[in-house]
């Protein structure tokens, strides 16, 4: 049976009598006759080619196969009432929030910002990560809701966004506790030489770091450079060298006194950004997101 020969109509009966476990409430709530009802199902059992139910006295039983087709059911009808709700601009039993991440972007921060939402039982978060060009091109196909960035997007007058800038954090120079606890560098010009894993190429601060660095005649020993902050915060917290990073990033491990601070550069910034698209149904959670984690001094930017 190709999808196109298969009737959602009949699958939707099947739902409900599912759900309520008997047939004439089940008639009754879809506004049909019980034999009516009792024909889409055994239709829809002819075209899957198993039975969904069995008999147990009065009551209707899934079989294993139901159990699966009802399983399928759930996400197909649930979406639907979802899709329902988000046009008519309210919830609808489970709101899907779909956040997208920069590769770059701290997972802590990630997790800073979504953490209103974690003890939230009638939301179910959805979260990626990659390149931000495949993000934004996700975003404008709303396969996702917004995407996390630490650079504002590019104009584009085809595809207009949304940037709003959510805050930003000094970079700091982190090592371990045991060597630095009661150390002070000034950065750059105390890194000549010293052991020190960067963020790669691709993150922000990089070529600012890089350039500070050229202007004041240091060479520090590059050991790593890592793009991924997940695997950034591990090197700083096992490879016992010098690490530049937002303390975002470590910060469970400099609350424990795991690392230390040992350097910040105020002249560095990594910034956050949410960006969305700027024609898009409006959903209240991811409203007040967005509205508390924006810095009140700062503008909104759009990108056209």
């Amino acid at each position: 049976m190709k999808l196109e020969q298969f009737n959602f109509h009949h699958l939707l009966y099947f739902w409900r009598v599912a759900k309520l476990g008997h047939l004439t409430r089940a008639a009754e709530a879809l506004n049909t006759s019980q034999s009516a009802l009792s024909a889409q199902i055994r239709q829809l059992e002819d075209r899957l080619g198993e039975p969904l139910f069995t008999r147990e006295g009065r009551r209707l039983v899934l079989t294993e196969t139901g159990h699966l087709v009802l399983s399928y059911a759930e996400n197909i009808f649930g979406l639907g009432q979802e899709m329902l709700g988000r046009l008519q601009g309210r919830g609808q039993g489970i709101t899907r929030i779909r956040v997208g991440s920069v590769a770059t972007l701290s997972r802590n921060y990630q997790e800073n910002w979504i953490k209103p939402l974690l003890t939230d039982p009638s939301v179910v978060l959805t979260l990626e990560s990659g390149p931000l060009d495949g993000l934004l091109a996700r975003l404008t196909q709303h396969q996702l809701d917004v995407v996390l960035a630490n650079e504002p997007v590019p104009a584009d007058p085809v595809n207009p966004l949304y940037c709003r800038f959510l805050g930003s954090q000094a970079i700091s120079l982190v090592g371990p506790t045991a060597q630095w606890a009661s150390s002070s560098l000034r950065v750059p010009d105390d890194l000549h030489g010293l052991d020190i894993a960067l963020p790669g190429p691709r993150h922000a601060v990089r070529a600012q770091f890089d350039a500070m660095c050229a202007s004041a005649g240091v060479a520090p020993r590059m050991r790593a450079e890592v793009d991924d902050m997940a695997m950034l915060r591990l090197i700083a917290r096992d490879s016992g060298w010098l690490t530049l990073l937002p303390a975002v990033v470590v910060q469970d491990e400099l609350r424990s006194g795991l690392l230390v601070t040992v350097g910040q550069l105020i002249e560095l910034q990594e910034r956050f950004y949410a960006i969305t698209t700027v024609h898009r149904h409006r959903m209240e959670m991811l409203e007040r997101l967005l509205s508390y984690s924006t810095e009140p001094l700062e503008k909104d930017v759009l990108a056209t």
